[in-house]
């Protein structure tokens, strides 16, 4: 028996993925939307592989409500969401927003709709660190809480914080609602993940982060240097007020990072909160000169690099204080920046083309035994 059935948005991309999979480890039954803007299909098939299961799937743009009621109308099975699909490049928001709005917000604002029409009462949202903006702004908001005010600097991050916004309504309201019609209402809860940058790979080397055109962030950036489809890595300012002069992050594996979303979604099915936001982070900052030498020895050599002038919107630091995850949802990472690009060149370099080819012959073989 399931434990519950999940409709995940953004499901065949990165994190979508890596949570379906954490998901269907758990126990849980999920159906994937996803528009395939910027991912592949044919992570379904190594999710099968990974798993065993093959999670439901439709090509369905998050924007599209006739589409999405279908999808619920089908599957009235499904009590929660786990919301990724948006766009998400910092730099590109703030040269097309209307764009970053319209499928960012809207999109979620008709998925919810199509939620409440359908009875669906959990959502966790795939929130983002932007939300907080430059956190240096105030005393001793480093690492971040959650309780940080929020005051993003960008368009990627204005569109999260509304998203959060209209949540944490729509889950008041539905719950007042209830409470006037003499109900609990507590079937109504909200998690809003805000997480700081995901990195890392399947250690199988099966599954990664495959990225359409052009990359935005770091080490999926420093991956295509490894493997020659780009000359160099650009460092976006070295006149910040670091240690070396770059600006720090805070890189969580993508393993820890999908099982918070199912460690969050437990907790709103079992414990009823209402809206609750989370950090997940390791609490620790790397610079990208750090993080530069660290994929560089993953690699085992240098990888070359040039300074560029800072862009807008990018603030010093985004380090994470997830005290509250550890404490509520009893999350913690188990897994570390070596290991983080230890995989993700395992994936890069067994993948050089992402999903547009066969995963290597050994890899397969390899995972299979461990079965």
């Amino acid at each position: 028996m399931a434990v519950g059935s999940v409709l995940v948005t953004g499901g065949t991309g990165y994190i979508g993925s890596f949570t379906t999979l954490a998901l269907l480890e758990a126990g849980y039954e999920v159906v994937i939307i996803d528009n395939l803007f910027n991912s592949s299909e044919e992570v379904i098939s190594r999710i099968e592989l990974i798993t065993g299961k093959r999670p439901k799937y439709y090509t369905c743009d998050v924007t599209d409500g006739p589409k999405l009621d279908s999808i619920f109308d089908k599957h009235p099975e499904i009590d929660s969401v786990i919301h990724f699909a948006a766009l998400k490049a910092v730099g590109e928001s703030g040269e097309k927003p209307l764009d970053y709005y319209h499928v960012n917000v809207y999109g979620s604002l008709t998925l919810l709709k199509s939620m409440q029409k359908h009875n669906v009462t959990n959502i966790v949202f795939s929130s983002s660190a932007t939300v907080y903006g430059d956190a240096t702004r105030f005393p001793n908001m480093i690492p971040i809480p959650e309780d940080c005010p929020l005051g993003p600097t960008n368009p990627y991050g204005s569109t999260k914080f509304t998203v959060e916004m209209m949540i944490t309504d729509h889950i008041n309201a539905e719950r007042a609602n209830a409470k006037k019609a003499g109900k609990s209402g507590e079937q109504f809860n909200a998690g809003l993940l805000r997480y700081f940058n995901p990195a890392g790979s399947h250690p199988s080397g099966i599954m990664g982060e495959d990225p359409q055109g052009v990359p935005y962030n770091l080490l999926p950036l420093l991956a295509q240097v490894a493997v020659g489809k780009r000359e160099k890595l650009l460092v976006f300012g070295d006149d910040y007020s670091s240690k070396d002069g770059t600006a720090i992050r805070d890189y969580i594996h993508i393993l820890d990072l999908s099982a918070g979303h199912v460690l969050a979604l437990d907790y709103l099915r079992s414990k009823h909160p209402g809206v609750r936001a989370w950090n997940l982070g390791t609490g620790k900052g790397s610079t990208v000169y750090e993080m530069i030498a660290a994929f560089s020895k993953a690699v085992g050599r240098d990888l070359p690099y040039e300074v560029a002038p800072r862009r807008a919107g990018d603030v010093l630091n985004l380090t994470a204080n997830a005290a509250r995850a550890e404490k509520e949802l009893g999350w913690t990472p188990k897994h570390t920046l070596e290991e983080a690009c230890a995989d993700l060149w395992r994936w890069t370099e067994g993948n050089p083309q992402g999903y547009r080819q066969s995963p290597p012959e050994e890899y397969v073989s390899k995972l299979k035994g461990k079965k």
